[in-house]
């Protein structure tokens, strides 16, 4: 019976396979040709139909280089629909700091990952260079001269698929390291997805475009991404939008400019550690006091006194300053509130566990043996201070990742102190079998 299913799955890849073949790349080439002499010709140009046409076989065009694979695919499923056409070279290249296979077609190369699957395809020899473009101007075109709308479903869904097209070329120019090349193509899969009779915002698309931009070292383009982002109440992750254009304010040298973004997305997103961050770097490199940021932070706290993670946020502010006691009574306030909110135990578990690592720093340096000592105690002070809080977040904590993540800090301090206590050594144990669980 498994091997009749098998032969049946297999006998549904070649069905599909062959009912969504693509054209060859002359055909494809030859439609499009066909198709525009009745776009130049003045009787034929004003029918809906000959926009549709040529729309149609400039989208085809755009799929024939790209052969009839498909991401997701595995080696196995296109030995049967690539048939007799082999790769004319593989080779091995490493994308993301992963070891993938790239293999070379005349027309395209095909990227697979670690997992053996097709996951990018690289198209190398269009039949036209702007096929997409011209099929977006095409489709628009139709919509014209659609008068009654009778059309407009069909125009819609051929133009929600060019948007998508732009936004699978966008992610593979990024997987490839082209972040210039995937802002523009972001860029166009937002004015698609915008072009009548969509007129659909984009929001991810509008926001990538000026990410991609921002990493590419484009400041200028990526602020009207982001701007145009904000407007538009796309925020990114935690209001990364608010960072980025802080960012590039302060990059331009406008110190006041960045501020206020930061202030207006700390006031959304007080728990953003990108803001957070730049708001205290703002304060202490321009006037030295951060009293505006717990201004903000009480205002916040007035608006929500029950929200354990803007404790959580004083939290860090503190420990970033310096200020350890404040800190670990804001932490401890997460618990009074919320006793199963995970993160105020985390932050004071980090906040310990790493100046129990300067202080470790600093007495590997130290060459006086006095000074040796005491720094070795407080270190060990520090690391026994992280356990406690570690532990309790582990009692709430539900994300499977974010618990290993935990345990790997609870095995490294209980390594310490493992040979001078057996308690110790029996969390060891459990901790570092945890963190080892998810790799077996």
């Amino acid at each position: 019976m498994k091997r009749i299913f098998t032969v049946l799955a297999l006998l549904a890849v070649v069905t599909a396979a062959a009912n969504g073949q693509v054209k060859s790349f002359s055909a494809a080439k030859t439609a499009v040709e066909n198709a525009k002499k009745d776009v130049d010709n003045p009787k034929k140009n004003t029918k809906f139909a000959t926009w549709i046409k040529y729309g149609k076989a400039l989208v085809d065009a755009y799929d024939a280089p790209a052969g009839n694979g498909w991401i997701n695919a595995s080696r196995q499923e296109l030995q049967l629909v690539l048939g007799n056409e082999k790769p004319s070279s593989t080779e091995s290249v490493v994308i993301a700091g992963q070891n993938w296979e790239k293999e070379v077609y005349p027309t395209r190369n095909y990227y697979f990952n670690p997992a053996g699957q097709l996951a990018l395809i690289e198209i190398t020899k269009p039949v036209y260079d702007n096929a997409l473009d011209m099929a977006l101007e095409a489709y628009s075109k139709a919509n014209e001269l659609d008068v009654k709308h009778s059309k407009t479903k069909d125009i819609t869904g051929a133009i929600l698929s060019i948007a998508g097209k732009y936004v699978d070329e966008a992610y593979t120019a990024y997987t490839l390291g082209n972040v210039s090349k995937a802002s523009e193509f972001f860029e166009k899969a937002a004015a698609a997805s915008a072009t009548e009779p969509v007129a659909q915002i984009d929001s991810n698309s509008v926001y990538n475009a000026g990410f991609t931009a921002w990493l590419s070292g484009d400041m200028e383009r990526a602020k009207g991404f982001f701007e145009k982002s904000r407007e538009i109440g796309y925020y990114g992750e935690d209001g990364e939008t608010y960072a980025k254009l802080a960012d590039i304010a302060e990059k331009a040298g406008d110190a006041e400019k960045s501020k206020d973004y930061l202030e207006e997305g700390f006031q959304k997103f007080p728990q953003s550690q990108s803001i957070l961050v730049g708001l205290i770097n703002y304060y202490l490199n321009n006037n030295g006091s951060t009293d505006r940021l717990f201004e903000l932070l009480g205002e916040a706290k007035k608006n929500e006194p029950n929200n354990a993670s803007l404790y959580y946020v004083e939290g860090n502010i503190c420990n970033q300053l310096g200020k350890t006691e404040e800190a670990v009574a804001a932490y401890d306030q997460c618990a009074v509130i919320d006793p199963n909110y995970a993160y105020g135990y985390i932050g004071k578990g980090q906040m310990f566990y790493n100046q129990a690592i300067k202080y470790s720093e600093e007495a590997s340096n130290e060459m006086d043996d006095a000074k040796y000592m005491a720094l070795v105690e407080k270190f060990e002070n520090s690391l026994k201070a992280c356990i406690e809080p570690f532990e309790k977040s582990l009692e709430v904590l539900k994300d499977e990742q974010t618990k290993v993540a935990v345990a790997e800090y609870l095995k490294n301090a209980c390594f310490r102190f493992r040979e001078s206590d057996p308690s110790y050594q029996e969390k060891y144990d459990k901790y570092a079998a945890m963190v080892a669980a998810p790799q077996q």
